[in-house]
This record gives structure tokens, sequence and C-alpha cells, in this order.
């Protein structure tokens, strides 16, 4: 019998039922999500036969905010009321029989793929619940994502058609153009519509780099952002 492992993002399914709350001061309102939450949980276990599941949150600051210290900075904060009673959200989903990870530093998003790429090597069939992009780029015959929201399962093609490139050149695009979400600049003078044409022709962004189509000084920043992208 195949094993299907389900790393759900805790943290962007359960602030975005908390949003729909109308009080969000009240603590009958993180009741309320961690029932929407048990519920949600429940429903994803049934549709994707888990054999195994686990819920990661995030920890504190990670180590993209020493690497990049504007990292996510104009992102509000959660609500104090759902992040001081956080633990009623996290009984929500032991109570369905899914243990929940909390590392101490690292984001949701590195401990998932992390677990997904591992497990998928295992030949475990993996199911990321999550809307975030981020994932995208770790999808194969093995790994799949799904959105609760929009009950969609998210493939190559939708990747491609969504965002004008194939899915192994996410990276360099997101990259290239900037990443608003994450407040992550791209680099000066290329937007969206000039990435996905420039990776389109050219393959990579190395490829770009080296190719005759940039001027001098396009040339000269895109070489300080290669070095600084490959620097870690």
């Amino acid at each position: 019998m195949s094993k299907t492992l389900v790393l759900i993002d805790a943290l962007n399914l359960v602030r975005r039922i908390f949003a729909i709350e109308s009080n969000q001061e009240n603590i009958t309102s993180v009741n309320n999500t961690a029932q929407r939450v048990s519920s949600a949980a429940i429903k994803l276990l049934r549709l994707t036969s888990a054999s195994h599941a686990v819920a990661v949150f995030d920890g504190n600051e990670s180590w993209r905010y020493h690497y990049y210290d504007k990292y996510k900075a104009t992102r509000k904060p959660m609500p104090a009321t759902l992040s001081e009673n956080m633990q009623i959200i996290e009984q929500s989903f032991e109570q369905c029989g899914i243990p929940v990870y909390k590392p101490e530093h690292d984001e949701a998003d590195d401990i998932i793929a992390t677990l997904a790429t591992k497990a998928a090597t295992a030949n475990v069939n993996v199911v990321i619940i999550s809307t975030d992009k981020g994932f995208l780029p770790h999808l194969t015959q093995n790994i799949r994502l799904y959105d609760y929201f929009q009950k969609t399962w998210i493939d190559k093609e939708q990747v491609e058609i969504k965002f004008g490139v194939n899915q192994n050149q996410l990276t360099e695009l997101w990259a290239m153009a900037g990443d608003k979400t994450n407040d992550i600049p791209g680099i000066a003078g290329i937007g969206l519509k000039t990435a996905q044409k420039l990776l389109g022709e050219y393959g990579k962004f190395e490829f770009i780099l080296n190719s005759n189509s940039l001027k001098p000084s396009e040339k000269k920043e895109n070489s300080n952002w290669h070095r600084r992208f490959h620097k870690k």
C-alpha cells in the first residue's frame, strides 16, 4: 500500500480562515477559527487518503531576515487575538490526529519543502496544502499542491499559463522581476513582462547575461545581481 504524506502550511490555512471573522478582537473568533480549521483538516485527510500528516508552523525570524533585512517588511503582523491564543488552533489540529511542528527559527516553507523532497525521494506521495506560490518549483510526479480555498490541484500546465514560463524558470523569474508578496526587489529596469520574454527567448539567466540584447548599463546591473543571487 502506497504512503501519502500531507504537509499543511498551517498559518497559511489558519490566517485565511481567521480573516473571515467579523470581530477579530474577540476570543470567540479564535474558537470559531479552531472549529473551521478542525473541519478543514478532516476534509483534507479524507480527500488525500493520507497515511501521514503534519501541520507545520513558522518559527521566529528565519535566516531570510538576516540575509535580507527588508524581507516581508510591509507584511501585516498577525492579529494579537490570534497570536496570543495560538495554542487553541494547535489543539484543533492535534484533535484530528495531526501532529504540530513548530521550528525554533525556520519558516514553515523551508521545513515543508525539505520534508517533501526527502519523502518523494523515498517514493512517498506528498501533498502540500497551501496557497503559497513558493512551493510551485517543487512540483513533481510525487509532490502535489492543493489549494484548499479554491478546491483546486495545481499542476505544471497551470503554472505555465499563470506565470508565462516553465516551472523550472520560476525562481529566476521572481528573482529578476521581484516578488512584492515578500518585499523582494527585482533587477532595476526588468519588469515581469521583460523577464518572461527574456527567459522565453534564452531559457536561463546566465544565457541572458551573455546575450547581446542587453544594454551595457543593464548588463552591469544584471552581473551585480547575478553575483548577489548566487552568494550564500
